[in-house]
């Protein structure tokens, strides 16, 4: 329906733009990606990496992010702990971190509402790059618009890079693939796609009609009928803290469990790390 060549994406990586990286962090992070390369454990680089290769923006990192999957986050770890780095699974749903003095690596395997996980697509898929010179895989720009979505917490809200990768990416995107990365969830994505327009009114038509159409298609169809059953609060796949009122206090079923998604384990877990973040 949306045809695209993977290989198409080599075009849109950014190669010169580099993120601002203290001399210190910089080897860190050098000797991190050579690590992992040398384990010959399949990963990704996302965050401020990825995000500079197709934009173009550059930020002041303080840190790396690594995705891989679920099975081999354990691995990863272990290979970083044997060198040398201080390694633990911060929250075994989806993040772990391995330390070495000040500075640190995200090994990602999910998104913290367990929504995003990790698997064989986002390899299939994923550009070849560079980053601070050493050979890696990016995390695909449908993934990154995926992930990046459902992080609009009070003290941090990634729309504007969503935005920002639409704007760089908009022609290059498989859009069924990202439809269906959104799957249920596919009102969050329409979201970002009425902000894009919002944002940049100059620019709208950059965003094909087709899968636009089709979310608003859907989005008529379901006007005006209510899901079934005990009255369910989706907020707690966007934001960890502002909707606890709704699950704990106004009776609203908590989508993460309902769904399937997490554990009340690890909703206990995630939750009560808040604290800790402020």
């Amino acid at each position: 329906m949306f045809p695209l060549d993977a290989r198409r994406y080599r075009v849109i990586l950014r190669t010169s733009a580099q993120c601002y990286v203290e001399p210190h962090a910089r080897e860190f992070y050098i000797h991190t990606l050579r690590t992992l390369n040398a384990s010959g454990l399949p990963y990704l680089v996302g965050g401020a990496y990825a995000l500079a290769r197709y934009t173009g923006i550059e930020r002041h990192t303080k840190d790396l992010d690594v995705f891989v999957r679920p099975e081999d986050a354990q691995s990863a770890l272990d290979a970083l702990s044997a060198a040398g780095y201080q390694c633990d699974m911060i929250f075994p749903h989806w993040l772990g971190k391995a330390r070495c003095a000040e500075d640190f690596v995200d090994v990602i395997f999910s998104s913290g509402n367990n929504v995003a996980r990790v698997d064989d697509g986002w390899f299939e898929h994923a550009p070849v790059g560079e980053v601070l010179g050493v050979p890696v895989m990016l995390v695909p720009a449908e993934e990154m618009i995926w992930s990046k979505g459902f992080i609009m917490e009070r003290e941090r809200f990634d729309g504007a890079d969503v935005v920002h990768v639409l704007l760089a990416c908009a022609d290059k995107i498989d859009w069924d693939r990202l439809i269906a990365r959104f799957g249920p969830h596919w009102r969050v994505l329409l979201v970002h796609l009425l902000m894009f327009g919002f944002v940049y009114p100059g620019e709208r038509h950059r965003i094909p009609e087709e899968p636009f159409h089709e979310l608003l298609r859907r989005l008529a169809e379901e006007e005006g009928k209510d899901a079934d059953g005990k009255p369910m609060c989706q907020g707690t796949l966007l934001s960890r803290q502002q909707y606890l009122v709704d699950v704990s206090r106004w009776d609203f079923a908590d989508a993460r469990l309902t769904q399937g998604h997490m554990s009340k384990e690890e909703i206990a877990h995630w939750t009560a790390a808040i604290d800790e973040h402020h």
